[in-house]
């Protein structure tokens, strides 16, 4: 895989098979970044790896947001157990995990 990083943010933005000779172009159309702002940075990265760079560029907001429980789980859960301890906990769990910067 071929990794495209914007220059401006330092954040990667786009990846793509490592065969095609148009990344750069491919990116700025599915990003609408302008080309000069952008650069490969990493052709051999896993999938992994990739996952782990994108995680790392996310703040402690949009890790949270991931990991709390869905609207819908809310929902089932206060109305199968009209408790709220362990939706609380889970909650507490999350923030704990991904403290405030």
């Amino acid at each position: 895989m071929k990794f495209i990083k914007q220059k401006s943010t330092g954040q990667i933005v786009h990846r793509e098979m490592p065969h095609t000779d148009k990344t750069l172009d491919n990116a700025v159309h599915a990003q609408r970044i302008d080309k000069a702002d952008l650069e490969i940075v990493e052709e051999n990265w896993t999938d992994e790896e990739w996952n782990n760079a994108l995680q790392n560029q996310l703040g402690y907001a949009e890790k949270r947001k991931a990991e709390y429980p869905t609207i819908a789980e809310l929902v089932v859960a206060l109305y199968d157990t009209q408790d709220r301890a362990e939706i609380d906990q889970r909650r507490a769990d999350v923030k704990k995990k991904y403290p405030k910067e």
